[in-house]
């Protein structure tokens, strides 16, 4: 099989990095790619944004899948325009993707579907979001509409913080759309929990724990992501089963009644409450570094398990089957992220082990490798406990040269602090 895989960052190399390893696999191309996803791929010139082009690449090079890596191109309707002349997609048409573009849209599924999710209340303007503001009080979590790369949710502390982020969200963009919810503030411990699915039949994918603050401790503003680690052993096969028939089924029910059934993956952020599992919000592809965390413990054939979701077949393949190590990630990002990063700052990669280096923000300058983006390296490595694939990744860390980048030191904590996972916990 021809694989086109659209997207740059880490994920994608992740991706690239395990479709590679398929033996049906013929040729991959990526675009844009990075440097590390050269390494399994023909790298090409493509604009996932001029849907002509895109398709009259994969008429050319007789592409049998395409593989949607982030969001932007799906709400955008890609995967629609690719189906309509003729070619299989791994990726939620535009009308499914609304999971992810439109939080207030998800937001009323969950109302009227009765899908257990936080309080809320949608505001299209300024005086809607303080009245939103004043009947559920602090805390509260204020969330961009639109995308946002991540980084459109607010948590804010104080009355005060809650207004800040009203005004970065309706005079500083982030996506918002001219639009916000305003939620509860939610007690319990997150979780991502991931589903692979082909409009019909849906199977759990693996569940992760993400770190999003940018500091140790959970500290500093909301990132894309600063680390991960796989599996989250606080998803139990108890709760795993609950979150499939509480959370997942009746989204795809509901999808499908409406006319878009969900085909692609479908990552659920999860608040774990006392109440039980609670959606925090939908992401309709895999997440960034969940993703690689995902990838060094998936066993199947990635390539196999994508044409079947995107052919409806997926009821005839195997179930997905991961390894019962622990996987965990630490990001590398460059000085001043979240923010404004530092650009060109020189990376050189030592003896990194076992461990696997995923690229995100590089390019080649010269004849050396420098940082372009804000996340930078995604150094992912494997254990049979928690504390093993720490220990792995943080070894290889020390052993990368890039004087402007910066990490946190603490990925896994929570799994550490309860004595890390050993195989033995019924999580996937």
């Amino acid at each position: 099989m021809n694989v086109l895989l659209l997207g740059s960052g880490g994920r994608e190399h992740a991706l690239a990095w395990k479709l590679a390893q398929s033996p049906r696999l013929g040729k991959l191309f990526a675009a844009p790619g990075n440097p590390g996803i050269a390494e399994h791929a023909e790298i090409v010139k493509l604009d996932a944004g001029d849907h002509r082009a895109v398709v009259d690449f994969c008429r050319r090079h007789a592409v049998d899948l395409v593989v949607i890596g982030p969001e932007g191109p799906l709400v955008d309707g890609l995967a629609d325009n690719l189906r309509a002349t003729g070619f299989a997609v791994f990726g939620p048409s535009r009308a499914a993707a609304q999971l992810e573009g439109s939080k207030g849209y998800t937001k009323d599924l969950c109302a009227r579907y009765g899908i257990p999710t936080a309080r809320y209340a949608r505001a299209s303007d300024r005086l809607a979001a303080e009245a939103a503001l004043q009947e559920f009080g602090a805390p509260v979590v204020i969330k961009a509409d639109g995308l946002a790369a991540g980084k459109g949710v607010v948590v804010a502390a104080t009355d005060d913080e809650a207004l800040a982020a009203l005004d970065l969200m309706f005079d500083g963009g982030l996506g918002a759309g001219g639009a916000v919810v305003v939620e509860e503030f939610l007690e319990g411990e997150e979780a991502s929990f991931f589903a692979l699915a082909d409009g019909e039949t849906v199977v759990p994918f693996g569940t992760a724990q993400d770190h999003k603050r940018v500091g140790d401790g959970d500290t500093g503003p909301n990132t894309g992501g600063m680390g991960a680690y796989s599996p989250a052993s606080i998803v139990t096969a108890a709760m795993s089963e609950r979150v499939m028939s509480e959370i997942i089924e009746p989204t795809m029910r509901a999808m499908a009644e409406r006319g878009a059934p969900f085909s692609g993956i479908l990552y659920a952020g999860l608040m774990l409450t006392a109440e039980g599992p609670k959606l925090i919000e939908y992401n309709v592809r895999f997440g960034d570094p969940e993703c690689q965390v995902l990838m060094m413990r998936l066993e199947s054939d990635l390539l196999a398990l994508m044409d079947a979701a995107a052919h409806g077949r997926l009821a005839e393949e195997e179930a997905p089957r991961f390894s019962r190590d622990a996987a965990l990630t630490v990001v590398i990002a460059a000085k001043g992220y979240p923010g404004t990063p530092e650009r060109g700052g020189a990376i050189r990669i030592g003896d990194v082990g076992e461990a696997k280096i995923f690229h995100a923000g590089t390019a080649i300058a010269g004849d050396g490798l420098v940082a372009v983006g804000g996340r930078v390296l995604g150094v992912t490595a494997r254990g049979a406990t928690v504390a093993e694939a720490r220990a792995a990744a943080y070894a290889a860390v020390d052993s990368i040269d890039f004087p402007s980048g910066f990490s946190r030191r603490d990925i896994g904590w929570r799994e550490m602090a309860r004595g890390g996972w050993r195989g033995d916990g019924g999580a996937c």
